[in-house]
């Protein structure tokens, strides 16, 4: 026990038993955090003496080593007073003293290292935690990273991916939260989902952080027993974040897109693609929707692949539509009113707030221009893909693009 400095055989027996004590007290934490703090209660109590500026740094260097090795601020601040009540309780030159006055200035020396010796403590655990955080924080957005990436060192994921509490065996989705402007406090917002998924889920297999201004989350699939690629829907996750983020005092409104669940390491990336390229599509549409499953927007990502071959589509179908009076655009809206309402032109017209001879008229034109028919089943199946083509290239408000 180091707090034998001055002391003999004796003493030193008698301030390791108070370590040990004091140990017990605080729940078995390693007594070597005591280091010299007994030694200083001692000195205090016997001479008066404060400890010296290297002394407590000493201390302080005992509460990061508390923090780095898992122990909470709790417990080794409860070890420090149990072992400064103990000392006091034991100590021999003191209980054999009638001395009222020498008792009163030994206590008061000690309260004052006592007090010296927890403040220096909790600092320095408090600067050990902030760098803790700090350093996960860094280690867990580089993972995420990779895994959305698809990294390819597989072992090496798997072994990183072990302290996060991750089994990357199993069946995952990712679901991404997109704030309205930037993204708020990050740590709050990272302790709050994290929270809510665990508490719901029941399960620690789970990530949470930031990526190019998105909260990420990574999470077991539905029911955790998922096996087939592709499983959903995910919109069960999505709502759960949407109804936790909505609590934060900023970022509202948020938009949420959830991807698909697939099993193993390429399968987290895969989702992350489906959940990315939805929030992207989401916006493109101007879909205010605030949950967004990939799942609901596969057509559009059907459509998109083949890029040339759709802008040649809505070239020969739509594009003629631009020389009615007023242009293309209110044509397109009323066909995509048309298809929502089952192919009914009075459900159409009230979805646009016009009479239903407006609707029959403008389909009448769009006929005449365009040699399509939204009523004859073969043409509304053409006119459908070219007027979902252009929702996603955003047309007529952005022109085709060139050279595809």
């Amino acid at each position: 026990m180091g707090g034998g400095r001055r002391a003999g055989d004796a003493d030193v027996a008698w301030l390791d038993r108070v370590a040990r004590a004091a140990a017990r007290d605080a729940g078995d934490v390693p007594v070597e955090l005591l280091g010299d703090y007994l030694g200083l209660l001692v000195d205090a109590a016997v001479t008066g003496r404060r400890p010296r500026r290297a002394e407590l740094e000493a201390v302080g260097l005992l509460g990061r080593r508390a923090a780095e090795q898992g122990v909470s601020a709790g417990r080794v601040v409860q070890l420090y007073l149990s072992a400064a009540r103990r000392m006091w309780q034991d100590l021999p030159r003191l209980t054999r003293s009638g001395d009222s006055d020498a008792v009163r200035a030994a206590a008061e020396a000690v309260l004052h290292v006592l007090d010296d010796a927890v403040a220096t403590l909790a600092e320095g655990y408090a600067v050990a935690r902030r760098e803790l955080v700090r350093r996960e924080e860094a280690l867990r957005r580089e993972l995420v990273d990779d895994l959305l990436r698809g990294e390819s060192d597989l072992g090496g994921l798997v072994q990183r991916a072990e302290p996060f509490g991750l089994d990357l065996a199993r069946v995952h989705q990712v679901a991404l939260a997109a704030p309205s402007r930037r993204l708020p406090d990050t740590e709050t917002a990272i302790s709050a989902l994290e929270g809510v998924i665990f508490d719901r889920l029941g399960d620690r297999d789970v990530l949470v952080a930031t990526k190019e201004g998105l909260l990420v989350v990574l999470a077991p699939a539905p029911g955790g027993a998922a096996e087939n690629a592709g499983a959903g829907p995910g919109t069960g996750l999505g709502r759960l974040m949407l109804a936790e983020l909505d609590r934060l005092p900023r970022g509202r409104p948020w938009q949420i897109a959830v991807g698909r669940s697939y099993p193993g390491v390429y399968g987290i990336a895969r989702s992350y693609e489906e959940a990315r390229d939805a929030l992207t599509m989401a916006r493109r549409l101007r879909v205010e929707t605030p949950v967004v499953d990939a799942r609901d927007l596969l057509i559009y990502r059907v459509l998109l692949r083949d890029q040339p071959a759709i802008i040649d589509l809505i070239q020969a179908v739509l594009v003629p539509l631009n020389r009615a009076r007023g242009g293309a655009g209110p044509l397109l809206e009323t066909l995509e009113a048309y298809f929502a309402s089952g192919g009914t032109a009075t459900v159409a017209a009230r979805r646009l707030h016009v009479s239903v001879r407006a609707v029959t008229y403008r389909l009448a034109r769009i006929r005449a221009l365009s040699g399509y028919d939204a009523a004859d089943p073969t043409d509304r199946f053409t006119l459908q893909a070219a007027v979902l083509g252009a929702r996603a290239l955003d047309w007529p408000n952005q022109p085709l693009p060139a050279g595809a």
